[in-house]
């Protein structure tokens, strides 16, 4: 029996050694999270750079919408699995207030002024801009003009046709209702998407702000208010389509990057966050979300709109406004 357990023991202790003399055989690689609630092309974008850089790192990001992102966030603080948030709206990071670390180290000089938060708790990734895009061919098709102003959308014969994100679950579809409560006021607002109802497209307004376009490839409706650089996206592949900005100009949203608190102080966490706001996020803006971010640095992509005129969206960033506004939506 004990000659037995000598050459097993010396079995382990060759396969330790042997082990040892490979780097990495028998360690784990030390994992680090990343929330996001951006589109599955630009996470995959981001997932490939991150897992390039740090082959040592289990790196994963993981996709949540707007709404439920926020949510989970809000619910775990900071025991939250998440180390890193790579892309979520400013104002739900606001909202999170204390669970977010304070970025001391981060030059926030080289951004928007506008952008940057009092805070210094996260830092701008991306400018997203709404308008309104048109499938022309079925316009086209079914003998209809193009819609000059978002009263046009109220007519009759574009019945069925428009498609629009839900405030409620949709970023997107909050910078439309926040754009139209500034221009019109809360009441007129709200009676304004009330006659709107009538003429959107399939179940109603969509779960997610890529719904709109989703409608505009499936011909299920002619008219969608989107996101400008998922309408550029498709143009650039060959769709019949057209970008428009009525006269209260583009609604926008902010979407930043942040830190969990209490992450600042793991090195490994810390490389990480600093390579995703030095060279994911600018590539990003370069392959996808080209509205202006940095001071010195822009960026073009074929077929997406220049000298884009922003709409008043005042309180975009105001997390009570949004929950005042939301309370009241109802659909």
């Amino acid at each position: 029996m004990k000659k037995k357990i000598m050459k097993v023991s010396t079995i382990l202790m060759s396969a330790a050694l042997l082990c040892s003399a490979f780097s990495g055989c028998a360690k784990e690689k030390k994992s680090i999270t990343v929330y996001a609630s951006a589109e599955d092309f630009r996470i995959e974008t981001a997932q490939k750079m991150l897992n390039q850089k740090f082959p040592e790192y289990n790196i994963k990001i993981d996709y949540q919408s707007t709404g439920d992102l926020s949510a989970k966030l809000l619910a775990e603080g900071k025991d939250t699995e998440a180390d890193i948030i790579w892309e979520l709206e400013n104002p739900y990071l606001e909202k999170l207030g204390d669970n977010l670390a304070t970025l001391t180290d981060v030059d926030f000089s080289k951004y928007d002024d506008t952008l940057v938060p009092a805070s210094r708790k996260y830092v701008p990734l991306d400018k997203s801009s709404g308008s309104i895009i048109l499938n022309t061919s079925l316009l086209k098709e079914k003998g209809l003009e193009e819609p000059e102003s978002y009263d046009d959308l109220l007519k009759p014969e574009y019945k069925g046709l428009v498609s629009m994100p839900s405030p409620k679950s949709s970023g997107t579809g909050y910078i439309f209702y926040l754009n139209m409560v500034n221009e019109r006021g809360t009441e007129a607002a709200l009676e304004y998407f009330d006659k709107l109802s009538e003429n959107i497209s399939g179940q109603g307004y969509t779960t997610s702000g890529s719904g709109p376009v989703q409608a505009l490839k499936m011909g299920e409706a002619a008219i969608a208010l989107g996101l400008t650089f998922q309408a550029v996206s498709e143009i650039t592949n060959g769709a019949d389509y057209k970008i428009v900005y009525f006269e209260e100009g583009a609604p926008y949203t902010v979407y930043s990057t942040a830190l969990i608190e209490g992450r600042q102080n793991d090195e490994d966490i810390m490389k990480v966050f600093n390579y995703i706001i030095d060279e994911v996020n600018p590539h990003d803006n370069k392959l996808y979300t080209p509205e202006k971010v940095f001071k010195s640095r822009d960026f073009t992509l074929p077929n997406y709109p220049t000298d884009i005129k922003y709409a008043d969206m005042k309180g975009v960033s105001d997390i009570e406004v949004k929950n005042s506004l939301l309370d009241q939506w109802k659909y």
